[in-house]
């Protein structure tokens, strides 16, 4: 059991309301598949399909299904008692937080989306991609520290970059993606468990992993529906700009639960339900829809193709063949597409990691200092900034690796919290409440899915040492 000096009990109140119009409210899980939509849809996923076609689709399908019922665990959780999941995680062990925040920061401290995101624009304006990608580093550091309400400005960008993003999948099926690859389709969709040769199982786990959100990000799910004021979270203050918008300073970090009375039960129930149909149509359904699109585009212009490079060079190629075959326009649309989307899932993820290293740095270790977490948060976009600047500059590794070395990282974090979400919301919510039946089964096969691969991933890197 948790010590009562580092958890106080939880205060019991009802289960807010939910608004009339629920929709009003829709916004994380589109958060969510929009910041996974790059890394995995522009990158990762149109490279596969470049070279093997669309044989492991089957893959980026079960990823994003299973990565649904681990972001509801999350929501769960947070609905009921406005805590982060971190946070409840810490309930088990003090420092499992901070194994986490550690690991997520070691996963997305190398700017794999904003050097590819400088890389895409270096191939419309030319320019040098580390200069570039220094400049998008600070204004990603600016407008994470200088919105008024960081949620708010991040929600935007997201809707954005989505509709974008749907607005190019739209054009090439109109113009680019040829009937053979509506042929491979089904069965790339389907053929569970086949792995085609060639491909390195890193760049495999990898792509699955970041099918849809990935890593640290599926547990920021808490942080972004307690800021969106959902169930509970409407007790909890929003994190803010401490520059630009209004503090609210509290004694303590407050933990909340509700009374399994009738009337919070209908109201966690319409919760609930909306939870799920929100995080269904905005996360599953675009994510889906998003990569076997962006896959077939690829494979419409580059499968067969030998010589394609191990970077997001290949991306270049395929704005050529674009050009080619549609027009100088398209093939512009779509660098000017890509770099948007990496841009802006590269402020998402310094977004997510700094709240989640925030939330557990003064939940955990700050707990009643005047130290705010919307302080903490900027000290830590601005290091994460820095570093990030530090890397580019030197322009270490490939865009491409780093992202395989982020996602490899971000499966491994998704064996090890799928265990303790099973156990957190099994043993610290209300019978009423807790995870049971189908859902137990889906986690425990998150726990067998990402472990395997995770095991996988460890014996190629052994056997690569030894040879």
């Amino acid at each position: 059991m948790p010590s009562p000096a580092v958890f106080p009990p939880r205060e019991v109140r009802d289960l807010p309301e939910s608004p009339r119009n629920l929709w009003k409210i829709v916004g994380p899980g589109i958060v969510a598949s929009g910041i996974g939509l790059s890394s995995g849809e522009f990158i990762l996923w149109p490279y596969i399909a470049s070279q093997v076609g669309l044989v492991l689709l089957w893959g980026a399908l079960l990823g994003v299904v299973t990565q649904f019922f681990l972001n509801m665990e999350v929501e769960r959780y947070t609905l009921a008692t406005a805590e982060t999941v971190v946070t409840g995680f810490n309930r088990f062990w003090k420092h499992w937080g901070l194994v986490f925040a550690l690991m997520t920061y070691f996963a997305n401290a190398w700017p794999g989306w904003a050097f590819s995101s400088a890389t895409l624009t270096t191939y419309l304006v030319g320019g040098n991609a580390a200069v570039i990608g220094v400049l998008e580093l600070l204004v990603i550091g600016a407008a994470l520290t200088l919105a008024p309400v960081i949620y708010v400005a991040l929600e935007r960008l997201i809707f954005v970059k989505v509709a974008a993003v749907v607005i190019l999948v739209i054009l090439a099926i109109a113009f680019v993606v040829q009937a053979d690859s509506w042929r491979a389709l089904p069965s790339g969709l389907t053929n569970i468990g086949h792995i085609p040769p060639g491909l390195p199982i890193a760049l495999i786990f990898g792509a699955i992993a970041f099918a849809g959100a990935g890593g640290g990000q599926n547990l920021c799910q808490s942080n972004y529906i307690r800021d969106k004021g959902f169930g509970m979270g409407q007790y909890v203050p929003r994190l803010v700009s401490p520059l630009t918008g209004t503090e609210v300073a509290t004694a303590d970090v407050k933990s909340f639960i509700f009374e399994t009375t009738p009337a919070n039960m209908t109201r966690w129930r319409r919760w609930w339900n909306f939870a799920n149909i929100e995080q269904f149509l905005s996360f599953v359904v675009v994510t889906i829809v998003t990569i076997g699109l962006t896959s077939m585009l690829a494979h419409s212009t580059l499968f067969g193709e030998q010589g394609l490079p191990t970077s997001v060079a290949f991306l270049q190629i395929e704005a050529q063949r674009l050009t080619d075959r549609v027009g100088r326009w398209f093939g512009v649309l779509f660098l000017g597409i890509g770099a948007f989307s990496l841009f802006g899932s590269a402020m998402g993820i310094v977004d997510y990691t700094s709240r989640l290293a925030a939330d557990t740095i003064k939940t955990t270790y700050l707990r009643t200092s005047p130290v705010t977490e919307s302080r903490l948060y900027v000290w830590l976009v601005w290091g994460m900034v820095a570093f990030g600047i530090f890397i580019v500059g030197l322009r270490l590794v490939q865009p491409l690796a780093l992202l395989i070395i982020s996602a490899s990282i971000g499966g491994t974090m998704m064996f090890m919290y799928s265990i303790l979400l099973l156990m957190l919301n099994r043993t610290h919510l209300p019978d009423a409440i807790k995870i049971r039946s189908y859902r137990v089964a889906a986690i425990a096969w998150s726990v067998l899915f990402f472990g395997t691969l995770a095991a996988l991933t460890i014996w190629a890197q052994l056997a690569t040492l030894r040879s």
